[in-house]
């Protein structure tokens, strides 16, 4: 059975209610969420009980600082997505408002948990707190277990074979410091952006390499700079799925030619289709080089050909 996306606490099917509960914001989906994610399916099974995501949508940091700039690995679309092969039974993002945010500890408990989804059995991360003023953690909810007949378990950090702990802050650290095969470590696959393709200037056409021009809205802005990428049609149009198509990619402003918005430009290799207005993912495999204005289109054109290059025998190697 496919995993089913619930936008509300509300009305909630069977298959989101009486089973196992894990809670958490999951940005980025990483290996460490993946490990919590699995051992919480291994209850759910002992029990013969559906297994249920709880998240929040928007992430709470992003409900308290609306103006901080973008930081999301993975907004409700992407972390869906990254969930969906997880063995998972629903996904509930919890709309993070003023109604959740001024809810105590013991209300979400009671409103939420046990009200809403009739939890049998909750998996938390050793670090959750939850409830105005980040009034609860582990114990309060251990506490309110054992009054009310559901079992809590709380998992350790997880951590790679070197010892580093899984976690959301790191991978996007990597991502600014242009180390995104670095950040494929900890995700468990490469950093992938989903998004439609837009109508630009057609610039790229004109210099000999057409691109396809993804807005990055709602994203973490990786370092500015040339990436070796691949694509993937996120929509299927009579069924088909072309695969993952190899491409380079140039992430920012285009400062030869004098650009304001941020934009993901990119050039296909052996591909000629028309993806206008197509939903795509575009996954970063790894870091050519830093942005940089060149003196002129004839020098642009020329370090694209060697971008282009490069990107090949990475993305061949990879």
């Amino acid at each position: 059975m496919a995993m089913r996306l619930y936008r509300d606490f509300t009305n909630l099917d069977g298959d989101a209610r009486s089973g196992v509960v894990v809670i958490g914001n999951f940005d980025g989906v990483h290996e460490g969420h993946r490990q919590v994610i699995a051992r919480a399916r291994a209850i759910a099974d002992g029990l013969g009980s559906p297994l249920t995501v709880l998240t929040f949508e928007p992430h709470p940091r992003q409900y308290f600082q609306p103006d901080a700039p973008s930081f999301r690995l993975t907004p409700l679309r992407s972390k869906s997505r990254q969930m969906e092969p997880l063995g998972i039974d629903a996904l509930v993002a919890l709309p993070f408002d003023e109604r959740v945010a001024s809810r105590t500890a013991d209300a979400f408990i009671d409103d939420i948990l046990i009200g809403a989804l009739a939890a049998r059995h909750v998996v938390i991360g050793y670090d959750f707190a939850f409830g105005k003023g980040r009034s609860g953690n582990p114990q309060t909810l251990q506490e309110a277990g054992a009054r009310h007949g559901f079992g809590v378990t709380c998992v350790e950090a997880a951590k790679a074979e070197d010892g580093a702990e899984f976690s959301s802050t790191q991978v996007r650290q990597l991502l600014r410091d242009g180390k995104p095969a670095d950040a494929a470590a900890y995700l468990g696959r490469p950093w992938e952006v989903e998004g439609h393709v837009q109508h630009g200037d057609k610039r790229g056409r004109q210099l000999g390499f057409p691109t396809a021009n993804v807005d990055l809205e709602g994203y973490l802005l990786p370092a500015f700079g040339v990436y070796a990428v691949r694509l993937r049609m996120a929509d299927t149009v009579d069924g088909e799925d072309a695969g993952w198509i190899n491409g380079v990619a140039n992430l920012g402003m285009r400062p030869t030619i004098g650009d304001e918005k941020v934009l993901l430009e990119v050039h296909l290799f052996d591909f000629s289709g028309d993806i206008y207005g197509r939903s795509v993912r575009v996954a970063l495999v790894d870091f050519l080089r830093p942005e940089k204005k060149f003196d002129g289109l004839e020098a642009l054109t020329a370090q694209i050909a060697t971008d282009s290059t490069q990107a090949r025998e990475i993305l061949a190697a990879a």
